[in-house]
């Protein structure tokens, strides 16, 4: 079988969709009665931690030669953009190489990931706060004089309930924040790559709810666009090997590519740039046939250097970092090479969705090409850390793309397991994170008890089973994440109407 080909009929309201990755790479799961392949995009997540002076990280990751900012700056010789992009420095990378001088990874990391341009998710449902946090970040890359790359990761029912599940509570809602966000996006160049999987990934949708979700993401399109007229806006592309050109091409259509900039692909998986430059192609042929000119792709190359394997990275040894992200891409049809997944962070199948593992990121840079050497640029990185607020650090409601650390909180010292709750509340409702932690032996099941407090209820469970929706609800392990090796940590989690519980979890193995 080949990958991207579906064995599986969608209602028929979805026409031709089909799923990620075949067998034997992608594991199974059941929507609506129907089994589907499964395609795994992570979250990922940014640290909640206090954030180190980002002087401090900078000095840190600039001490190896021609290290300091080491991007492909200049014109573009073929699309639209042009400039050196921003590279954040208190990324979960940065900060873990600044924390770790001594490790025998460093230099390897530091040199070809920590270097590096790296997109910021914004996936927390933060209303109140997401313009102060985005105008921190983007005034950072402002004084560096760069682009910033921003993922936004907050559609409603994203990811359909799979491990990445969350999102806006409703679309109403998910307005109100794209309209915050939009006002902290400031009026030079910002590249925005907007709701991956949103459109390639439709099968736990009805009708109703994909001409919803087009009209969501069109709105958006035109908010960010109102706000910030040099904002380049992309929409999902999906990748190579899942939906066809023609399909995908529809998708955009009735999503309003029209009013963006172009499509990306390659976010959720790791297919060739090549493949996915021949695949960007056909779309921009089917959109000029439907009378949509003007359309560029940028292709996520952080993490198809090597072989494609399973949809699941943590524990993969032959996969690289691709080609080093620049605007400088000498292709009319492509406008970057951006590396929007950050390299190291967790698919979430051995490691915590989103966390920083340092063995992934040495396993993907050990052996790959050393990025160019420009100079840095003259003005210099700014001296004060961007905004402390981060993404959730979970999958619901979180930042995906990108960047949390694996949980703080000490694994047990015998056989068992231990539980911490991360909730995320807004007025009348609520998600919570959950991270399950094996002691010191590995553990074959689990079950989480946490009393929830009155008038809460759980709406929508994500990676768990739950028994009971208010009073003390017991959520067990699902199929695929109930074997957790000792002292390493998986994640569930809920969302529900009312206030949220705290921080109490009990957990059981077995």
């Amino acid at each position: 079988m080949q990958r991207g080909r579906c064995l599986i009929d969608e209602p028929s309201h979805l026409g031709s969709g089909v799923r990620l990755r075949y067998r034997p790479w992608e594991r199974s799961h059941k929507l609506r009665n129907i089994y589907v392949i499964r395609r795994q995009h992570v979250v990922p997540t940014l640290s909640s931690l206090r954030r180190r002076s980002a002087a401090i990280i900078v000095a840190a990751v600039a001490g190896a030669t021609a290290v300091g900012v080491c991007l492909t700056v200049g014109s573009a010789s073929a699309g639209t953009l042009s400039g050196s992009l921003y590279r954040d420095p208190s990324s979960a990378v940065v900060r873990w190489v600044a924390a770790n001088p001594s490790d025998s990874r460093t230099a390897v990391i530091r040199d070809k990931i920590a270097s590096q341009p790296q997109a910021r998710w914004f996936a927390n449902f933060n209303p109140s706060t997401v313009q102060s946090e985005v105008s921190g970040f983007i005034g950072a890359a402002n004084a560096a004089q760069q682009i910033p790359v921003l993922a936004v990761y907050e559609i409603t029912n994203r990811d359909c309930g799979g491990a990445s599940a969350g999102g806006a509570p409703d679309l109403n809602q998910y307005q109100t924040w794209v309209s915050n966000f939009a006002r902290g996006l400031g009026n030079q160049t910002v590249i925005i790559i907007l709701e991956t999987d949103s459109l390639a990934l439709l099968t736990c949708l009805s009708g109703s709810e994909i001409n919803a979700r087009n009209q969501a993401i069109t709105t958006a399109t035109q908010t960010i666009k109102s706000a910030n007229a040099n904002a380049k806006v992309y929409l999902d592309g999906g990748h190579s090997t899942w939906n066809s050109a023609g399909e995908q091409a529809n998708r955009l259509r009735a999503a309003g590519v029209q009013y963006a900039d172009g499509f990306f692909t390659n976010v959720s998986n790791y297919n060739s740039t090549s493949g996915e430059a021949n695949f960007g192609r056909a779309i921009i042929s089917a959109l000029t046939g439907m009378g949509i000119s003007g359309k560029r792709q940028v292709i996520d190359t952080s993490r198809n250097g090597g072989a494609s394997g399973d949809w699941c990275g943590d524990d993969n040894t032959d996969r690289r970092i691709g080609m080093y992200p620049t605007t400088n891409t000498g292709d009319s049809n492509i406008d970057a090479y951006l590396w929007v997944k950050p390299p190291g962070e967790a698919d979430g199948c051995r490691y915590t969705a989103g966390s920083f593992q340092p063995a992934l990121a040495y396993s993907l840079a050990n052996g790959a090409p050393n990025p160019p050497t420009t100079a840095p640029p003259t003005t210099a990185p700014p001296t004060t850390a961007p905004p402390t607020t981060a993404p959730p650090t979970t999958a619901p409601p979180t930042t995906a793309p990108p960047t949390t650390v694996p949980p703080t909180t000490t694994p047990p010292t015998g056989n068992g397991c231990i539980a911490s709750v991360a909730v995320n509340q807004w007025n009348g409702g609520f998600t919570a994170s959950v991270t399950v932690t094996a002691g010191s032996a590995d553990i074959n099941g689990w079950t989480v008890t946490i009393p929830l407090p009155g008038g809460a209820a759980v709406t929508s469970v994500w990676n768990a089973q739950a028994s009971g929706t208010s009073g003390t609800v017991r959520f067990t392990n699902v199929s695929y994440n109930g074997r957790i090796s000792a002292r390493q940590s998986t994640n569930f989690g809920f969302q529900g109407t009312g206030t949220g519980p705290g921080a109490t979890a009990t957990c059981a193995a077995g």
